[in-house]
């Protein structure tokens, strides 16, 4: 694998860092700007939304510039907007600090996963996406602990400080090993580019996105309760747990992408039918510490197998406008992230009981493999000949060879 792939990896890991910590610090911001915590908890939503507005924005005005170029303008906004976190005077300035960070996310994973496959060959490229976000998992291990302990020991601002720092690394990796490019524009520009999303198959695998994941945030916005109230753990063992989630996204993501490049398809169908079993499993294995810590481990390796395919798929079904397509479906995870802790919200307040989410989250991987089924059923569709050509070749080629022989 091309050692540029490192240098998406840094990003991602920057990203994933920053995206995830404010959980972790929403006490600590809350007390310092003497707001309250539900007020606090504003500045996931403000980075949310910037995901959602920046990734297809971000990609179709910078479609003329360099994949290269793109990637590094996005981690020096990335850079941006951490330091103008970590240096924001008030809870307003920090709102939109916030949001301005999480503009470039998207866009810089969506540009990235195209860059990442032309990078290698053909049968290789789920799996160098698959590398690209092991950043984002490995943040989750590594990156967002060390990130809270430095937040709770040095102030919240110290967090922003050193996400910034990550962020120049990644800009020196992306500007020393990404290989210089040429624009890969349509011919009618950012007009072509949005035709491109014009496409059924490209709005099922889109769907599939937000349904799947939805599944995933739809029980893991909710983990903690679980743990402490079902499984019966201590609130100072919740962070070790959600390694454990780390390590088991970390390894669906390689063998997700390892799968998909021999069954893309097959590989989808297989990750939201383990996710099914996996969620509906949670009320059973909450019971107790030992299967509570293993099914928070299934549940990061049956989400993230399906990561890689996904992004994968989308870019293929939108192959006129690669980075655009992928930049959406970036945007399709956080609109998945909000609407599965929705719907998992509704299951608790209509008193199902704690380990609910979960089991609206098996409902929404359920519909994701119905969303998948009917996007295999338009393909299908798409790429059987008319009817009439087919009778057109049989009554012509037996005559041509008939005349040939004769």
């Amino acid at each position: 694998m091309p050692l540029a792939l490192l240098a998406l990896a840094v990003g991602a890991f920057g990203i994933g860092t920053t995206e995830f910590v404010m959980m972790g610090l929403l006490p600590n911001v809350a007390d310092d700007l003497h707001i309250s915590i539900p007020t606090a908890g504003h500045l996931v939503s403000a980075y949310a939304l910037g995901v959602v507005i920046g990734a297809p924005l971000l990609a179709a005005v910078t479609a003329r510039l360099t994949r290269r170029k793109v990637l590094i303008g996005l981690m020096a906004l990335f850079v941006l907007g951490n330091a103008l976190s970590g240096l924001a005077p008030g809870y307003g300035w920090l709102l939109a600090a916030r949001f301005l960070s999480g503009l470039p996310h998207g866009a810089f994973f969506g540009v990235g996963a195209v860059v990442a496959t032309s990078l290698v060959a053909p049968e290789r490229k789920a799996r160098s996406v698959s590398l690209m976000f092991l950043g984002l998992t490995v943040a989750n291990i590594a990156g967002v602990p060390v990130a809270t302990l430095m937040g709770q020991h040095l102030g919240w601002r110290a967090t922003f400080f050193g996400v910034s720092a990550i962020g120049v690394a990644a800009i020196v990796s992306l500007f020393l090993l990404i290989p210089h490019d040429r624009t890969h524009t349509p011919a009618d520009g950012l007009k072509g580019e949005l035709a491109a999303l014009r496409s059924l198959p490209v709005w099922l695998a889109l769907g599939t996105t937000v349904a799947g994941f939805g599944a995933l945030f739809s029980a893991y916005s909710y983990v903690t309760p679980m743990l402490t109230d079902a499984a019966g753990y201590a609130d100072s063992s919740v962070t070790l747990l959600l390694a454990l989630f780390g390590v088991g996204a970390t390894i669906g993501n390689l063998v997700g992408g390892r799968l998909a490049d021999h069954s893309l398809r097959g590989t989808l169908f297989g990750g939201l039918t383990s996710l099914v079993v996996v969620l509906g499993l949670f009320p059973a294995l909450m019971g107790a510490e030992w299967s509570a810590a293993l099914e928070v481990t299934l549940l990061g390796t049956a989400a993230f197998i399906t990561g890689s395919p996904l992004q994968l798929m989308v870019m293929e079904k939108a192959s006129a406008a690669p980075s655009l397509a992928s930049s959406a479906n970036q945007a399709a995870f956080n609109l998945a992230n909000a609407g599965g802790a929705w719907i998992g919200g509704l299951a608790l307040a209509a008193g199902f009981g704690v380990t609910s989410p979960a089991l609206a989250g098996a409902a929404l991987a359920v519909l994701g493999l119905g969303v998948a089924t009917a996007a295999y059923a338009v393909d299908r569709h798409r790429a059987a000949p008319p009817a009439g050509r087919e009778r057109l070749v049989a009554t012509h080629v037996p005559d041509h060879t008939e005349s040939v022989h004769g």
